[in-house]
């Protein structure tokens, strides 16, 4: 006679956690790596940018696309069609700091910084397992005040006011990394492909944020 083998909840929920995280990081590797292409033939191509009100378009019309298909294969196609046109718009920015004498050393200095941040608060989410629920409420606040802010800053220019948006950018992303990270590995996100998004999206946000950052600070000098 056999004996049935016991498998607590706990067990099965941990056994959903890393797959999720597994699935996520390594989806997020792979569009971060096409999003890189599409932004480095972008810009070696020295394609236009689309303007903002396109991106914006772009970028919601594909990030609903992407939520309305999160559990189907096709969601996977609209999750790589979303990082890609992301990656093209990156392109031009590029080009402009290319323009500037110390315009390299900017975007190597953004995007090694762009990795630390990333991988210091992934690390220790993952090793320590807090529960970053609680920022919940600053990451809603913090959407409405830093739209306010870039509202403002496009039709009033006020000395420090792109600054002060980046510097809240940076800290905004590195809040939705933490939450995000956590809401993985207790149980509040189950989808790997809105999980990806989400890690994407702070990432991108991040670095573009430490891009303006340092070429402020660069024109200063």
């Amino acid at each position: 006679m056999q004996e049935r083998q016991f498998i607590s909840p706990a067990a099965i929920e941990q056994k959903e956690v890393s797959g999720v995280l597994r699935n996520t990081y390594g989806l997020l590797a792979m569009t971060l790596a096409f999003s890189g292409l599409v932004a480095y033939v972008s810009q070696q191509m020295r394609l236009p940018h689309v303007g903002p009100l396109v991106t914006l378009v772009g970028f919601y019309g594909l990030f609903f696309l992407t939520m309305k298909l999160r559990n189907s294969g096709w969601g996977l196609i609209s999750t790589f069609a979303l990082t890609g046109f992301m990656g093209y718009t990156l392109g031009p920015i590029l080009n402009l700091y290319l323009g500037m004498a110390n315009g390299a050393s900017i975007i190597s200095s953004a995007f090694f910084m762009t990795a630390l941040v990333f991988f210091g608060l992934s690390a220790y989410v993952l090793t320590t397992r807090r529960d970053m629920s609680f920022l919940a409420g600053f990451i809603t606040a913090g959407f409405f005040v830093l739209l306010g802010a870039t509202l403002v800053s496009l039709f009033f220019h006020i000395s420090g006011l792109q600054l002060a948006i980046s510097a809240g950018f940076v800290l905004f992303s590195s809040a939705a990394i933490l939450f995000q990270t956590s809401a993985i590995i207790h149980g509040g996100e189950r989808n790997y492909i809105m999980a990806t998004i989400s890690l994407y999206i702070s990432i991108y946000n991040l670095f573009l944020s430490l891009l303006q950052i340092f070429g402020i600070m660069g024109r200063d000098d």
